[in-house]
């Protein structure tokens, strides 16, 4: 199988997201799972600088429109809302079951696609969420 960039980048993300699990359940401990959320926001924020200004990053010719800032904005909220709960379950719950949890995004992201964006799953594509979703059920101890 080839790879592309986007299925990449993918394998990328969940990799640093297993070791965000690891991380946090170990920073968190002893300390209040909302500073611990700020202080990493912070460290995003702090990165993401870095990234646009070595890359030469900048907004499109026309500026960023309405549209695109409002669901930027809008996709932030949903971020920083879910890192608070992410990391308040983190502080008490076991890392494996958590993450096995907040893998259910994965339902929730085929659910909305379909529902907002007109996407089409495959069946393939659509019993590969329900295993998802089960092995998350499954590994979360249900």
């Amino acid at each position: 199988m080839t790879w592309s960039t986007w299925q990449a980048c993918a394998l990328g993300s969940a990799l640093f997201a297993g070791l965000t699990a690891i991380f946090g359940k170990l920073g968190v401990a002893g300390i209040d799972p909302d500073f611990a959320t700020m202080l990493r926001t912070f460290v995003i924020l702090a990165l993401s600088c870095a990234i646009v200004l070595t890359r030469g990053a900048r907004l499109p010719e026309g500026g960023l429109g309405l549209r695109s800032a409002v669901f930027i904005v809008l996709s932030a909220l949903c971020t920083g809302i879910s890192w608070l709960f992410y990391y308040r379950a983190l502080q008490s719950g076991p890392a494996s079951r958590v993450a096995a949890i907040d893998k259910l995004s994965v339902a929730f992201v085929l659910a909305f696609a379909v529902l907002f964006l007109g996407e089409r799953p495959s069946l393939r594509t659509g019993v590969g969420c329900l295993l998802v979703a089960a092995g998350s059920w499954l590994a979360a101890g249900g």
